[in-house]
């Protein structure tokens, strides 16, 4: 928020209720306008607010904050005359709501822009901002030129008090901008140095209690300072207004003025912390560090001294209550420690300080703010000083750094540890994930030459469903995604064919749902990463190999382990290894509608690829044997990949109908034909039916599940119409402003040579 440089921004909150905050701030713009006679306004931003403001001026405001927040038009002094009631005495004032029926419900983006239009108008506002801090009092806080918290000299109300400026540290708002006021001061109250000590902050003002001057301004409707401006109480506002603006105003406000700090560099040792240890070491090739990254080292080497970070985080223990506290009580020691070392800083630069400090200390570092940018999808660390992300496809610089190798190498550790894994110079890699699901590959030394090499493939925070791959992303038509649907509902085994990155585990996620959920899953994976949405799930891991090199488990053994589950299918996150074999016997033996993925370029090759896995199991099996194998388990092959301007597309989906001598039988259903590109350097294409029935369609028809014949052939508008009785409707797709078709025109094809459409793909 900007508030203009005349003009001064005084919130007024307190611990808890009760404590005459809202009495306080009525009177204080009274005594500011009494002892300046400037311009001043009072604003009422009490979350809980009853139009109590209302009552203590005396005004009755035909329109309110929230008429003022939904203002469509440009702010100016002319439109704003119509949102502001002024008192007889020339204060000005705008109520929150008009009487207790309404609840404050504002924008805080807005309010900042308004505030600072407002602010070009007045010389001083005053905001009651309630007891409890939401987005809107926050926004005011980060713009004011002191925050006053209003007290009562009781035991209970100060330890509440207490507890407020806790929170408001842990909002990183500076504790130099928190003043305390004492109201209804009396001799039976706490001493106001006490409370002073106590509380830690300085009283800028102790209010004595006079109920009787009280209760008649609330009876008169006229802030007392007005109607008796010769009493103890009313100087007593003088005084504080006096003592705010005599310098201390002018001088918190400097908290929130940017300056020009002077970027030193310097040529020497540095201290890197990590959690739970401290060690200086020279900073790699003699780099020099600017000032701030200095300060962070600072402050997280003096972090260490007051907390036992390793400690705490295990403590932990995934309970969120206790990583809350633990993230509460950090953020407040690490804006201590930057208000102690890092003075002279902008409230602009403190807040970032204090983030990045507390990500390096309980988060991923810089990584923190990357995997928060929904629009990035994978990010790769190469060394400390050179981070890619990937946007759109495409892949990009990013600005944010690692102040060093230890530092990268200190969020690797706290990545991996939690599961159980570890990397050092006897593994110097690992397979890992985040909380999210996100998959993470790290590399260090001596594998990794130039730094630690980290790859975060992120999971997407919206889950991708079917609809998606046909509306927002034009991967494939309606027709074909109801295809698949059918294909997994009625069990047939399919494999995702894929290169890297192409997104084979996002679509082997979203058919996954189309698992009817009465069925028990059991999934396999490196590093889990598939969500499933039925119930019915067991979810299994691999574990890889203990310091002294047993225990591990591999995806074999995950895979022969599940068959004694009782699955009803088995869907493996990826098959790279032998693990192949053991997945295809599974297909063959009961566990129809498995899954499983492999990296391929087209589904020829997905077969090639998985007969070469199958004779890495050691098994030593001839290759017909292998590929009758093959043909035997797997029914589907779905093709999917990435094209050169970054966009994912379904190439083919292809059946798998049988052997004919000793070559794998396909038969391609449908495919994405490339036509060019348009001015954008987008692909142009269309999706095609190629006329070709699959095997297994009278098998279908034969348990009652109708599919449309045309589907597969030239004219399929009927088959949409019919395919979409099952799943809504269906709209025309375009893919690069073209409208797509189902095959090409003229274009018959008949079924594979030797292949009975009735015999289910046997030969």
């Amino acid at each position: 928020m900007a508030i203009h440089q005349n003009c001064h921004l005084i919130c007024v909150t307190g611990g808890k209720g009760g404590v005459g905050k809202s009495v306080f701030a009525a009177n204080l713009a009274a005594a500011t306008l009494m002892e300046l006679r400037a311009s001043v306004l009072l604003l009422d931003l009490d979350s809980k607010s009853a139009g109590d403001q209302n009552i203590i001026t005396g005004l009755r405001p035909q329109k309110t904050m929230m008429d003022l927040n939904s203002y469509q038009s440009s702010l100016n002094p002319a439109t704003l005359k119509s949102f502001i009631n002024k008192h007889q005495s020339g204060l000005h004032y705008i109520a929150a709501v008009n009487g207790p029926e309404q609840k404050l419900q504002l924008n805080a983006d807005i309010l900042s822009k308004q505030i600072s239009t407002i602010s070009q108008s007045f010389k001083f506002i005053i905001a009651d901002l309630g007891n409890e801090i939401g987005p809107e009092q926050l926004a005011m806080i980060e713009g004011c030129s002191a925050l006053l918290m209003v007290t009562t000299p009781e035991v209970l109300t100060v330890n509440q008090t207490r507890r407020a400026i806790h929170d408001l540290m842990t909002q990183t708002i500076p504790l130099d901008l928190i003043q305390i006021i004492i109201n209804k001061s009396s001799r039976s109250g706490l001493d106001p140095r006490t409370l002073q000590q106590s509380l830690r902050r300085p009283v800028v003002g102790v209010v004595p209690q006079d109920d009787q001057i009280t209760y008649n301004a609330l009876q008169n409707s006229n802030p007392f300072v007005f109607t008796a401006n010769n009493s103890q109480i009313s100087n007593t506002y003088h005084e504080i207004v006096r003592k705010l603006t005599g310098g201390t105003l002018q001088k918190l406000k400097s908290l929130s003025r940017p300056q020009n700090l002077s970027e030193k560099s310097v040529n020497a040792e540095v201290s890197v912390s990590s959690i739970g240890s401290s060690s200086t070491v020279r900073a790699e090739g003699q780099q020099q560090l600017d000032s701030h990254t200095i300060l962070k080292m600072q402050i997280h080497s003096e972090l260490i001294k007051e907390m036992d970070l390793k400690k705490d985080l295990s403590q932990t223990k995934d309970d969120p209550v206790k990583a809350k506290e633990l993230r509460d009580k950090t953020l407040r020691t690490i804006s201590m420690l930057t208000d102690k070392l890092g003075q002279g800083l902008s409230r602009d630069q403190r807040s970032a300080t204090i983030r990045e400090v507390l990500d390096e200390a309980l988060g991923l570092g810089p990584l923190e703010r990357l995997l928060e940018d929904p629009t990035v999808t994978e990010i790769m660390v190469n060394g400390a000083k050179m981070i890619y992300i990937e946007k759109s496809g495409k892949l990009q610089l990013s600005p944010v750094t690692f102040t060093s190798n230890q530092q990268l190498k200190n969020v690797i550790e706290r990545i991996v540890t939690p599961l159980g894994r570890r990397i050092d110079e006897k593994t110097p890699y690992v397979d890992a994930r985040l909380a999210d699901g996100s998959r993470v590959n790290a590399v260090i030394e001596p594998l990794s030459i130039d730094g630690p090499a980290v790859t975060i493939r992120k999971f997407p925070q919206d889950r991708i469903v079917a609809d998606d791959y046909v509306s927002r992303f034009g991967s494939m038509t309606q027709a074909m995604v109801d295809f698949l649907r059918i294909c997994v509902e009625q069990g047939l085994n399919i494999v995702i064919s894929g290169g890297t990155g192409s997104g084979k585990t996002t679509l082997l996620n979203v058919m996954s749902t189309f698992i009817p959920a009465k069925e028990r899953i059991i999934t396999v994976e490196d590093a889990a990463e598939l969500q499933l949405k039925q119930e019915h799930v067991v979810r299994l891991e691999t574990r890889p190999a203990n310091m002294e090199g047993s225990g591990e488990i591999s995806i074999r053994d995950l895979i022969r382990n599940s068959l004694r589950m009782r699955p009803d299918r088995i869907v493996v996150g990826e098959c790279r290894d032998g693990a192949a074999l053991d997945m295809l016997s599974a297909m063959n033996t009961g566990h129809d509608g498995s899954m499983t993925t492999v990296h391929a370029n087209n589904p020829r090759e997905a077969i090639s690829r998985l007969e070469t896995l199958c004779m890495m199991a050691g098994m030593e099996l001839p290759a017909r044997a292998i590929r009758e194998q093959i043909a035997s388990a797997v029914n589907l092959i779905v093709q999917i990949s990435r094209l050169s301007d970054g966009s994912r597309k379904i190439l083919s989906i292809t059946e798998v109908v049988g052997m004919q001598g000793d070559a794998v039988t396909l038969q391609e259903i449908f495919r994405f034909k490339e036509e060019g590109f348009d001015k954008n350097r987008k692909i142009i294409g269309q999706f095609q039916a190629m006329g070709m029935i699959p095997t297994f369609i009278e098998k279908f028809e034969q348990r009652g599940v109708k599919i449309p014949r045309n589907l597969f052939t030239t004219d399929s508008s009927d088959s949409q119409k019919s395919m979409s009785r099952r799943s809504g409707p269906t709209r025309p797709q375009r893919i690069g402003g073209k409208p797509q078709a189902t095959t090409p025109p003229n274009t018959r094809r008949r079924p594979v040579m030797g292949v009975k459409k009735a015999s289910g793909g046997d030969e």
